[in-house]
This record gives structure tokens, C-alpha cells and sequence, in this order.
């Protein structure tokens, strides 16, 4: 396909130009009523609507247009399986945490120093989580399992996984995670949720074989599907910060 093609092509499938939402408050609603929902029900979720969902987050923005993200979906079988062995590689890290070694992350996620507000907040949620879940300092057994929840999917019938060419430069982070945010967002409008996940970062090595995509960068992975309303952790809501806080206003 030619650049004039491309261009002709994507003015034809472009929504008009509109200057007011339809339902502003559909746009606020999807948005504060995401959050990052750690146990799901098996309810299948067609394809259908996962493609739907996909094809509204498209519409992202992209330095130059590039469009960097790559979708893998797993589900099933693959979904299981994919499951069974990062769960199995995280037993034996928490058994021997010399293991810990063969694995790492395609790129930093947290910082390698926690300074103040940041180490608070990391804290205040982490502590809050484990209210939620009756879990008590020390309790070592339990905490591993709550993290296994992550290799899991908690649950959920759909993984999405994230990934880049290993070739691009850190921007395309910043492009995929605002697709991902429409993913969440558009999932919502499907009265779905999601929970993003850096936790299967570490277990690259090992996700990125099993999509055939040995030879990209993993950046994330999104569980999504239908929420357990009835079980206490999809109650914990971590605090937002007012935009006092970090906004500054210049006239």
C-alpha cells in the first residue's frame, strides 16, 4: 500500500469530525468506573465483541501514525497452558529465589530506588490491597498465592498480551499505552473490565515463545472479562491524587 493509499483509506474509515461528544458523561463514566478488577467470572466473551473492542482502540494516537502495538489474544487452551507454565516458573522462584535470575523484564517498569510521594502511595496500596483480602503481614503462603492470581488471569477468560519491535525506540511504550487505555476504556462500554498487568514482564522469556513472538519486546498483559461483583477485592479502590498536586497553570 502506498502513502497516498494509506492516507485515502484512512480518511474513508475516519469518524466526521465532531466538536461535542454525543454523551459526555458515558466518556467520564467509562473512565472512573475502570479499575483494575482482580477477580473475573468464566463467562466467555464473544469475539465479536473483542474485536469491536480492538477496532475502537485503534483510533489511538501514534507518533507519526506508526501504530506500534501488537495484540495477542489467548484464550482456551492456549490460555491454560500459557498459565500452567508461568505459574509453575513462579512456584520455583518462590521456592528458590536463586531462580529469579533466568528471568527479566524486556525494560524497567519500576524504579530501582523508591523516593517520597512515590513509596507512600506503593505502600498505601499494596497495604490496602491486603486489608481487602484479610492478609496478614508475614503471611508469606498467601501473598504468593494472591501474586500467582496474576498468572491466572484472576479468573478472567481473555488475556491480551502487548508487544513491540525489539527496533523501536522507548515512544512506542508511550503509543501502546494509550492504546491500552482505549482497550480498558472501550471494554467498559462493553460492561467488561479489565486489570493491566506488568507482572508477567519478569516471565518474558517464556510468554513471548508461546505467541510466536520470540523476537518482540513484551510491554504488558490485560486480563478482561466479566467482574465478580460479589467478591471483596473488586471493592479495594486505591485514592487519586488531586489535580492540585501535580498540575501547575502558567498565564
Amino acid at each position: 500500500m502506498t502513502a497516498e493509499t494509506a492516507v485515502l483509506r484512512a480518511a474513508s474509515l475516519a469518524p466526521p469530525v465532531s466538536t461535542v461528544v454525543a454523551d459526555p458523561a458515558s466518556v467520564h463514566a467509562a473512565i472512573e468506573s475502570r479499575f483494575c478488577c482482580r477477580e473475573f467470572l468464566s463467562t466467555p466473551v464473544e469475539r465479536e465483541v473483542l474485536e469491536r473492542i480492538l477496532r475502537v482502540a485503534s483510533w489511538a494516537p501514534s507518533g507519526s501514525n506508526n501504530q506500534p502495538w501488537k495484540v495477542y489474544v489467548v484464550q482456551g487452551a492456549s490460555r491454560d497452558a500459557l498459565s500452567r507454565k508461568v505459574c509453575e516458573a513462579h512456584d520455583a522462584v518462590n521456592a528458590d529465589p536463586a531462580l529469579a535470575g533466568r528471568y527479566r523484564e524486556e525494560y524497567q517498569y519500576y524504579p530501582r530506588q523508591w523516593v517520597s510521594p512515590y513509596i507512600e502511595r506503593r505502600r498505601a496500596c499494596g497495604l490496602g490491597l491486603y486489608r481487602v483480602l484479610n492478609i496478614a503481614k508475614g503471611e508469606r503462603a498467601r501473598m504468593h498465592a494472591q501474586q500467582q492470581r496474576n498468572y491466572e488471569f484472576f479468573g478472567a477468560p481473555v488475556g491480551m498480551f502487548f508487544t513491540n519491535e525489539r527496533l523501536l525506540a522507548e515512544g512506542a511504550l508511550v503509543d501502546t499505552a494509550m492504546f491500552v487505555q482505549n482497550v480498558m476504556l472501550a471494554a467498559r462500554a462493553e460492561g467488561l473490565h479489565s486489570c493491566i498487568q506488568a507482572a508477567w514482564n519478569p516471565f518474558a522469556s517464556l510468554v513471548l515463545p508461546h505467541l510466536g513472538a520470540g523476537d518482540e519486546r513484551l510491554v504488558c498483559a490485560l486480563a478482561l472479562g466479566h467482574a465478580d461483583v460479589a467478591a471483596p477485592v473488586n471493592t479495594f479502590r486505591p485514592d487519586r491524587v488531586d489535580p492540585a498536586a501535580y498540575t501547575s497553570w502558567l498565564d
